[in-house]
Order: structure tokens, then C-alpha cells, then sequence
């Protein structure tokens, strides 16, 4: 990978392009960051350019044998580290390299959740175990393929077991010539002390809101308002951008049902017509049904639960007329014109309470259908309470 391709974080590169002119390259180092902001990318960089024998002040050449190896992940120097579950396929991350391969040149940027979808193994979490510091020294110690460095990158280092993180200690405290370890971590205070005290920590900051922007609008051709709200949300995570992205019609669909929930608990809680009343109690009811049919699936119910509870947030603080902490778009901002005010001191808590608990029970597999209906019962209460 080349510097040129990673998003952002240009002062981030200038540093680790000088170390590597001045010659000043430490032998452990920690980059450490939030998901999604390119800490695995500039590793990548990072050791492709450490390699390249044709390296120019910015960038590696990107043509030479050493660089197309790096570019398909596949140089004999180097090697990796990586959180699995133990199948049959084996239980040190070898077996399951030629889906690391795969996940890092078809998706660049990605995170824990999407790593053990691709393994199909969303259920469980993941470990570097034991055996794989024996294997990690056992690769170390092989002579170097050429006159270079060999780059050991461990992703996600704090799922190193105790035993695994132990045994790993010595060799990096001291190294074999020639070798560079690079721990790419997101949950860095998770890492063993003796382990951070012999690294050289690198702290990858957030990317810029107007970054993550310009690069949606470049690779996802978004128009630039919807970019820049994508982007706010977000906040400096270019992989949760992307996320947030493809969920932009998801979002929709959600906010639909948002608005059908409380729109109908208000008619229902308010107002006197008995006609508009029981016609909006049907609606809620049909909503409820439609909520916990089987084809929507308990996760996507979840979901909706989470982002009602998020909408019901950015609700309440939209009363605060502070548009700097408000989080949504543009369709999101213009329901809540109308719907912020009955959003308030003396509701909001108890509503997201009850958010809360049905997205439990959801999780807890309980009947769907009755779930839904108490939700809405609660909701007509909730909605008409007067402020404290």
C-alpha cells in the first residue's frame, strides 16, 4: 500500500517517512487509535516504504518486485497477527491468512465485527493464542528474504491471551536484527504495561470531519451536504463513515417507523376524537404486527431500537438550540423541528427506559409481537407527560 492511497493523516506519514530517512526506526511501535481511521493502512505503507529499495521522500515507488509483493500482501518479510477462533481449519492465523489477504484488498478499511463476518464467525470472539508467539519467533528467526527489514504487524494486539502476550515480552524487548514490530491497536490500555513500556507509542488522530467528507464525495459520490452530515456523525472515523453510508436507505426505513410510533402514541394519547383515536390505535397495532414479523429478524428489530433510542437523544438536545451537538441528517433534522418539543425533561428518560428494555427482551427472545405492542401502550402514556 502507498502512503498516497490512505486518507488524511498526512502529518502522521511526514513523521513516519522521516524516520525512516534519518534512519531513526524504532524496533516495537504502537499505533493506536479509534477504529477506522487508517491505523492498519499506515502500517502497511509504513513497512512497504521501509522496503522499497526506489523509495522517493514520499512515497514508495510502487513498481518494483518488493512493492507489487507488498501490494497483493504477499512478501516473504512480511508477516502477521491477527485475532481468530479455533475450527478445524487450524488455530494460529496462517490458516486464515487467505482471508486476511482478502478482507484488506477488497474492503481497505474495516473492523473487528466485519473480520469475524468474513471468518463466519459472528457469534463468537476472537483470540491471538498461545501457539501464535511460537510462531511468530519461529518466523522472526528465519534469515531475512533480502537486504530489508522483516515487519511483523500485529492487528488488534489486545486480544493477545495472557500466555500469547507473555511469551511475546523477550522478543520485544530484543528483537532479531533487521526486524520491526508494528502493534496496531484500538483499545491500547487493554495491553499488557510491559508490553506498551516497550513499544514507542504513536497516537493516530481522528480524521478531520472535512476529510472524511471530500472522500465520500470522491469514492461514493455523495452531493456535499450529504457527505458533510455523514461525516459530522461520524466524527473523525472514516470505516463508521462508510458504515453510515450504506445505511443511508436503512435509515429511511427507520426513521419512518420512527415518526409512524410516535405520531400515532400522540393522536392516540392527546387528542379527544374518539374516531382519530381508534384509528391511530389500529395503526399502532398494525405497526406493532408489521415491527415483529418474522422476515424483519431480531437484529434488525434491535437495530431499530437502538436507533429510536439515538433519535430520542438527538431530540432532547435539539430543545438546547446548540446545532453543534446535534448528530443527524438533513431528513432527521427536519422531523425533529416539529416532533423536538414534546421531547423533554419529563419524558425523555422514561422513554428511553422503555427503549431500552424492549430492545432486551428483543435480545432475550421474547415474543416480538407483544414487545412491540407494550412498546406502543408505553409510548401514548409517555409522550402526553407534562414537563418537570
Amino acid at each position: 500500500m502507498l502512503f498516497s492511497e490512505i486518507i488524511g493523516q498526512e502529518e502522521i506519514k511526514n513523521q513516519l517517512r522521516t524516520s525512516v530517512r534519518e534512519g531513526r526506526i524504532p524496533h516495537a511501535q504502537l499505533f493506536a487509535g479509534i477504529s477506522g481511521i487508517g491505523k492498519l493502512q499506515l502500517a502497511l505503507a509504513y513497512a512497504q516504504y521501509l522496503n522499497c529499495p526506489h523509495r522517493t521522500d514520499e512515497d514508495s515507488c510502487g513498481v518494483c518486485p518488493t512493492c507489487l509483493q507488498y501490494n497483493k500482501l504477499q512478501h516473504p518479510d512480511l508477516h502477521f497477527a491477527f485475532p481468530i477462533v479455533k475450527t478445524d481449519a487450524g488455530d494460529t492465523c496462517d490458516a486464515f491468512m487467505e482471508e486476511w489477504r482478502d478482507i484488506i484488498l477488497t474492503n481497505h478499511y474495516f473492523d473487528l465485527d466485519d473480520w469475524y463476518k468474513a471468518l463466519g464467525v459472528e457469534t463468537k470472539q476472537g483470540i491471538i493464542y498461545e501457539k501464535e508467539s511460537a510462531e511468530i519467533l519461529r518466523k522472526l528467526s528465519l534469515k531475512s528474504y533480502g537486504d530489508g527489514y522483516k515487519v511483523m504487524i500485529i492487528w488488534q494486539p489486545e486480544k493477545m491471551n495472557a500466555a500469547c502476550a507473555n511469551k511475546l515480552l523477550k522478543l520485544l524487548e530484543e528483537p532479531p536484527v533487521q526486524t520491526v514490530f508494528i502493534l496496531v491497536s484500538e483499545h491500547q490500555e487493554l495491553l499488557l504495561s510491559t508490553i506498551q513500556s516497550r513499544t514507542q507509542l504513536i497516537r493516530i488522530p481522528r480524521l478531520p470531519n472535512e476529510v472524511v467528507a471530500q472522500a465520500l464525495q470522491e469514492r461514493q459520490a455523495f452531493s456535499a451536504s450529504d457527505a458533510k452530515d455523514i461525516a459530522r456523525i461520524a466524527n473523525g472515523s472514516y470505516l463508521l463513515a462508510l458504515k453510515k453510508a450504506d445505511e443511508t436507505e436503512e435509515n429511511q426505513q427507520e426513521l419512518q417507523y420512527f415518526k409512524d410510533l410516535f405520531r400515532n402514541a400522540y393522536t392516540v394519547g392527546v387528542l379527544k376524537d374518539p374516531y382519530k383515536k381508534f384509528e391511530s390505535l389500529k395503526l399502532l397495532r398494525q405497526w406493532s404486527l408489521e415491527m415483529a414479523d418474522a422476515k424483519v429478524g431480531r437484529e434488525k428489530q434491535k437495530h431499530f431500537l437502538q436507533y429510536a433510542q439515538q433519535q430520542v437523544r438527538e431530540n432532547y438536545i435539539y430543545n438546547l438550540s446548540q446545532p453543534e451537538l446535534n448528530y443527524q441528517m438533513a431528513a432527521e433534522r427536519e422531523f425533529s423541528t416539529h416532533f423536538a418539543p414534546y421531547i423533554h425533561s419529563g419524558n425523555a428518560e422514561l422513554i428511553m427506559k422503555e427503549l431500552e428494555k424492549a430492545e432486551r427482551q428483543i435480545e432475550q427472545n421474547g415474543n416480538a409481537k407483544v414487545i412491540f405492542f407494550d412498546l406502543c401502550l408505553q409510548m401514548i402514556v409517555l409522550i402526553k407527560k407534562p414537563r418537570i
